[in-house]
């Protein structure tokens, strides 16, 4: 799951089976305690074309490490970079300044991270750019492209 922490609430998009894009949904009671993590105000549910964070670039935590990723996935690749141009097109609409990220598995909201990381936001949009998890990301917009 992709959470986003950000000073206004970034519009809500409902996710839809018959036409999947990413979706932003409002907090439930089920995992408002993911909030304690962030320090905006506003924290938002991120959803990839799966509907959770799946297709999101991304690698799980095996063994207390985060694994090397095969780019010669052509169909993953293809994937993730739609979900990635999708997501940082969201972000930039958000126009933010600051905006914060974090990964990790349903149900595992009280989790701490494992570290922080400080990124540009054109650091995202770097082809081999994975989202590791149980990482918090601050993604700086600073120097947004338009």
């Amino acid at each position: 799951m992709l959470y986003a922490g950000t000073n206004k609430a970034i519009p809500r998009k409902e996710w839809l089976k018959n036409a999947p894009d990413i979706s932003v949904t409002s907090l439930t009671e089920h995992d408002a305690a993911i909030k304690a993590h962030f320090k905006n105000p506003e924290v938002q549910l991120i959803g990839s074309t799966s509907g959770c964070g799946c297709d999101f670039p991304h690698v799980l935590l095996q063994n207390g490490e985060w694994p090397t990723f095969d780019f010669d996935d052509a169909e993953r690749v293809a994937v993730f970079g739609q979900n990635r141009n999708a997501l940082a097109t969201l972000l930039r609409n958000a126009g933010e300044k600051t905006i914060e990220l974090y990964g990790l598995w349903w149900g595992n909201f009280a989790k701490e991270p494992l570290a922080y990381q400080d990124i540009p936001f054109q650091r995202m949009l770097e082809p081999t750019f994975l989202f590791r998890e149980q990482v918090f990301y601050r993604v700086s917009a600073d120097s947004v492209p338009t």
